[in-house]
């Protein structure tokens, strides 16, 4: 006799909830209410006979029991996944579940994917850019490229390119700052700084010597576009990478000072190890890497 299996929304609801941190992330992704979410998992809670998760101020994290489950179950529904894909028709569109931060995919991927289109046509690329990629990988999303110190150790990971920390501004503000760093009128600046680059402001200030400096306020943002539109508009000094600079082509953005400054940060292409074995992870891996993005 076959026996019993959980539900698999359930499943799918308690894997969610565990990669992305967060209850709310998971029932957004599933197009879920959070009462919805939280039945499933009462569902699976229910089915093994233990909670799985601790329950606090509308917080969910895993006990003793959930931390065991999922170390058993999630390799075993990536292989599930993975076979199931091995088996599906060669002939039919090969769909590769990418994550992508905008500001690469304007500048970068987007005018490179006609080629790979030409190369491969039956393979078709589903887009992810909310961020937090390497929290997805091998559930909502296969493969991703990410702007990292260093991926997780345990991921595949091939590092796309090395750069420099430029501070980029309006020309009217460059023009008023000067190209010499001026403490006096930087600390009456407002600076831009990227989400997924907080130790780049350091590194910057080091490089010019003004390692103490304190911005009269520093501003933040989650898009690498939006940010370079505010500093065009000569909102603040954004933080970002000589690479965003020069790809952007706007005229009416100025670097400041000629400083080289050694960027903590790098592009990644990130997946699971065994995401390699399947064909639309690997197909996309060898032309990034020969891409020469």
């Amino acid at each position: 006799m076959m026996r019993r299996l959980p539900p698999l929304r359930s499943l799918e609801a308690f894997l969610r909830t565990v990669r992305l941190g967060s209850a709310k992330a998971a029932a957004s992704e599933l197009g879920l209410t959070p009462s919805a979410l939280s039945r499933r998992i009462g569902q699976l809670e229910a089915f093994v006979g233990k909670k799985l998760f601790l329950r606090q101020h509308q917080q969910m994290k895993l006990n003793d029991a959930g931390e065991a489950f999922f170390s058993v179950v999630a390799p075993l529904m990536d292989e599930l996944a993975e076979r199931v894909e091995s088996q599906m028709d060669d002939s039919r569109i090969l769909r590769l579940r990418l994550g992508v931060l905008p500001l690469f995919g304007s500048q970068r991927l987007f005018p490179r994917l006609p080629e790979l289109r030409r190369l491969y046509p039956l393979l078709h690329i589903d887009i992810d850019s909310m961020g937090h990629a390497e929290t997805k990988l091998g559930d909502t999303i296969d493969a991703a490229i990410v702007l990292s110190q260093g991926p997780d150790p345990s991921l595949h990971a091939v590092r796309l390119d090395h750069n420099q920390v430029y501070a980029i501004t309006s020309r009217t503000v460059a023009d008023e700052i000067g190209g010499v760093p001026d403490a006096r009128k930087l600390s009456r600046q407002t600076f831009l700084i990227h989400n997924d680059l907080p130790e780049s402001f350091t590194a910057w200030k080091e490089a010019v010597g003004l390692k103490s400096l304190e911005p009269a306020a520093i501003d933040h943002f989650d898009s690498g576009q939006l940010i370079l539109e505010a500093a065009a508009q000569g909102l603040g000094i954004a933080i970002m990478h000589d690479d965003h600079f020069s790809r952007s082509q706007d005229e009416r953005l100025a670097k400041l000072f000629d400083v080289e400054v050694a960027s903590p940060y790098s592009y990644w292409f990130v997946c699971r190890p065994r995401a390699l074995e399947t064909r639309p992870v690997r197909i996309f891996h060898d032309w990034l890497v020969n891409a020469n993005l």
